[in-house]
């Protein structure tokens, strides 16, 4: 098994949690319990500068935004869909968002941009070119390779 902590080009995950889910099915809590990435309960100091995946930035992930990833990490919010509108208030100059994909998770299969935080920061990781790391942690999922490949990652 891979270690991420031991391999020095794997980027910091964090998530930034608002506890409006199912604990049960919440891959960022699982994620969390396995050590892959840290819940946090705001964005400041170290991780200010880290890439905010947000669905409603106006400007989208590329493979330039690596070296920033792999700087200051990379950050997912994690809140229910209903209130996905809460996170346009987040104003962050490192925010940026993913392309248009399609779900794989149980809850929301087939839909287009309803990922879960683990989807969202998978496909952030392939993008940016840390595809080891993606596959690591979509691994920790049944459906995760359905994702990977519904979406041609």
């Amino acid at each position: 098994m891979i270690n991420p902590k031991a391999e020095r080009s794997f980027p910091k995950l964090f998530c930034l949690h608002f506890n409006e889910c199912d604990k049960k099915k919440c891959t960022a809590l699982k994620l969390a319990k396995l050590n892959l990435i840290k819940i946090v309960p705001e964005i400041k100091g170290k991780i200010f500068n880290a890439i905010l995946l947000n669905p409603f930035s106006n400007e989208e992930l590329s493979a330039t935004d690596r070296d920033a990833i792999l700087k200051y990490g990379l950050v997912v919010i994690d809140c229910s869909w209903k209130r996905i509108f809460n996170v346009k208030e987040f104003s962050v100059k490192t925010s940026r968002k993913l392309p248009p994909l399609i779900a794989a998770n149980p809850v929301n299969f087939g839909k287009w941009e309803k990922l879960s935080s683990v989807e969202a920061l998978a496909a952030a990781l392939y993008i940016t070119h840390f595809d080891v790391y993606g596959d690591l942690i979509l691994s920790k999922f049944s459906w995760g390779s359905e994702f990977k490949a519904i979406n041609n990652l």
